[in-house]
């Protein structure tokens, strides 16, 4: 069922004989919202062709914005199976599918190139939220002559339902990999990444070979739709949690009514680096009830101590609260590059120790209650 958020706005509008007034956008500023900020919400323009006024006056009006419908899905049988699909094709026997569309996520000032990759498994690899599926680039592996590539895995940033919502596709957000010589400073493409790079040069129609799927420690928990998910990402590490948050915020599916709380941290060097932010900014405007969006910009923001903004310092701005919903039940998610844990366990450590409390007891209790699920490369 649609929900109804309503926002007062208050506009002094000039109207009548000004033909000045070429374009007047109100913008929502920053709000306090515990991190001290809030990704504005929503933009709202008049353009004089659109204004019926007949006399000079300031004008209040109510915003009734409405949460757009929430997409149908199919087949619903997918709903059925009380276990995950677990390696349905293995590495001797993968799966060839098809790559439906491949897009550049980043802007020109993103240092790399990410890419959103769409794949057709015709509904023959079936698979659930924050699982992963295996690559077999073609070619033959350099180290062993005559066998193929290595299985390289990739978290899938789709539902089960895929971006089409028919249950036939996949995604993944894959950044490619490309080596520098720390000499010259120049790209050296014998030493770039094999999967990665044939992955985000494909074009549509090209075949993949594809395993699994895989994975246990990352799917969603939905025995209680009212829980409370904090979901911390560095750069393509928010590939399963777009998939959870188009399984909460975007599809339409009866046994699964999300009404909790979803927390997202992103990692990301500059605001060209966000990926899915059009996605994510949606939600954050349609249910700001139920989903709160922090971003941490390395490379434009800095921390309380004048240093780069990382993850983990976000987290460390928002830890009371953090910890608050950890004891009540919580769960919390960590996918990226494997180096992003130290600096987030020295974090949540220093955090516990103010607050009196033992952070190996902590951990201990929340791996013990099955709260805690990591996922890094």
């Amino acid at each position: 069922m649609a929900r109804l958020a309503v926002s007062q706005v208050s506009l002094a509008v000039p109207v009548g004989g000004d033909s000045s007034l070429k374009r007047s956008t109100f913008e929502t500023s920053n709000l306090s919202f515990c991190c001290k900020t809030w990704t504005p919400c929503f933009k709202l323009d008049l353009k004089p062709k659109n204004l019926q006024l007949r006399t000079h006056s300031v004008v209040c009006m109510s915003v009734l914005q409405a949460t757009a419908p929430k997409v149908a899905v199919s087949p619903l049988e997918l709903e059925n199976a009380r276990e995950p699909p677990l390696h349905i094709y293995k590495n001797k026997q993968p799966y060839t599918a098809t790559i439906v569309s491949v897009e550049r996520l980043v802007g020109p000032k993103a240092p790399g190139e990410t890419c959103h990759i769409v794949i057709d498994h015709g509904g023959n690899v079936p698979y659930w939220e924050g699982q992963s599926y295996g690559v077999i680039p073609p070619g033959e592996n350099p180290k062993k002559p005559g066998s193929p590539h290595n299985v390289r895995l990739y978290s899938i940033a789709s539902t089960r339902y895929g971006d089409n919502f028919d249950g036939k596709t996949a995604s993944f957000c894959v950044r490619r990999a490309v080596y520098y010589d720390p000499e010259t400073g120049k790209e050296d493409p014998s030493k770039k990444g094999i999967c990665s790079n044939f992955l985000c040069d494909s074009k549509p129609g090209d075949k993949i070979q594809i395993t699994g799927p895989s994975g246990k420690i990352m799917l969603l928990p939905e025995d209680d739709p009212n829980a409370t998910h904090i979901m911390i990402a560095t750069g393509t590490g928010v590939a399963p949690f777009r998939g959870y948050l188009r399984r909460m915020f975007m599809e339409n599916v009866s046994t699964f009514k999300f009404g909790g709380l979803a927390w997202l941290f992103l990692g990301v060097a500059n605001t060209d680096s966000l990926l899915y932010d059009e996605e994510f900014s949606k939600y954050l405007h349609d249910y700001p009830d139920n989903f709160r969006y922090d971003k941490a910009l390395s490379r434009e923001q800095k921390n309380k101590k004048g240093g780069k903004m990382y993850v983990q310092d976000k987290i460390e701005e928002c830890s009371d609260e953090i910890f608050k919903l950890l004891d009540n039940g919580a769960h919390i998610y960590f996918c990226g590059l494997k180096g992003m844990m130290p600096g987030i366990q020295d974090t949540l450590k220093k955090v516990a120790e103010q607050r009196g409390e033992s952070w190996d007891e902590k951990l201990s209790q929340l791996k013990k209650n099955k709260q805690w699920h990591v996922e890094v490369y």
